[in-house]
């Protein structure tokens, strides 16, 4: 059994740019497989630290609302457990979050290790010498240690994916957009042309997938939010809805809070860095034209600087009646399994 013992800031500090850690990539192998399932958490902390300050900002940080998401749904499926109950079972956990209190604890501190007692598991220990102490390093930490749980998360979908990836939808991504792809083989192709790839899960009740398109590089215009709305629509049309006459599009109007009246709505645009290469992250609502249908989406688009062409990954979720967050983050990671080869 490995262990790895890190200071949460020179952890983040070492892998900022999301490549090249070992300590976060390299997860060794347990005597134990890791049990629960994704952005599930078991936190240990005693009664009375959870019923005052440092409580309130466990539970704000831990169980604040998927952004991407209309409806609430938490960061993370909080487990909180007493310190003399944590045995057993609860020790394989996947992702585990520790609070220790102790007046002799002279500064406050966040620790990382990884596989402790299964594999893969992240094992984050926060110390304090009292409870507002600690709250507050906690709170001024808050996007470093949501960091580090979330990156344990996707590297275990990246791991598996790239054992247990489609080598059909591979080599034709390969093919038609000269990138390098891995995708879980539970997915299925839908449509595909040279300039576009529609892939998904269905279900029952609900729908999970993605589409992969491209087209000309303009200039920086090519980039803009209004742009790259306008370019999504043109290629969503090409997704049929239930009925004919239907397909997927943007919404760009949603209800204002008395429900009587329609308000402009834009998606969120930002620019991101994964590695080294720039992103552009569009993240919105989506409905289906002619039919009641719709949920969120979010879109990953660069520049293929060796075609001269812009690229996107846009994925949609359906699951009007089942938990979304799960089945979004999944596609999100999908980000991570794209490779540009240097031509």
């Amino acid at each position: 059994m490995k262990r790895v013992f890190l200071n949460l800031m020179v952890a983040i500090s070492a892998c900022v740019a999301m490549v090249g850690c070992k300590a976060f990539t390299q997860l060794s192998s347990a005597s134990e497989t890791a049990t629960g399932q994704p952005y599930e958490m078991i936190l240990i902390c005693g009664q009375a630290e959870w019923q005052s300050e440092l409580g309130d900002t466990l539970r704000n940080v831990f169980k604040q609302p998927v952004k991407e998401l209309v409806t609430y749904e938490p960061m993370y499926d909080v487990v909180r457990i007493m310190p003399n109950n944590f045995k057993s079972l609860t020790k394989r956990h996947r992702n585990i979050v520790s609070v220790v209190v102790d007046e002799s604890i002279s500064e406050p501190e966040i620790n990382v290790e990884y596989d402790v007692t299964a594999h893969p598991q992240v094992f984050v220990t926060i110390k304090g010498h009292d409870n507002a102490s600690v709250a507050e390093y906690i709170s001024e930490n808050r996007e470093n240690i949501q960091y580090v749980l979330e990156k344990a998360e996707r590297d275990r979908t990246i791991n598996y994916t790239k054992q247990y990836y489609s080598k059909t939808m591979y080599d034709l991504l390969k093919q038609n957009f000269g990138i390098d792809v891995y995708i879980p083989d539970n997915f299925k192709i839908r449509t595909q042309s040279e300039d576009m790839v529609w892939i998904s899960q269905e279900y029952p009740a609900a729908s999970k997938g993605f589409f992969i398109y491209k087209y000309p590089y303009e200039g920086k215009e090519s980039l803009t939010a209004e742009a790259l709305v306008k370019a999504r629509n043109r290629f969503a049309q090409r997704i049929p809805g239930p009925v004919d006459g239907s397909y997927m599009i943007t919404v760009d109007k949603i209800a204002d809070e008395s429900g009587t009246e329609y308000v402009p709505y834009k998606p969120d645009h930002r620019a991101i860095r994964i590695g080294e290469r720039p992103w552009i992250e569009m993240v919105g609502l989506w409905d289906v034209e002619n039919y009641f249908m719709g949920g969120p989406f979010v879109s990953y688009t660069t520049v293929n600087q060796a075609t001269n062409e812009v690229v996107t990954l846009d994925c949609y979720i359906y699951s009007p009646k089942e938990e979304k967050r799960n089945m979004l983050r999944d596609l999100q990671h999908l980000v991570y399994l794209i490779d540009f080869p240097k031509q």
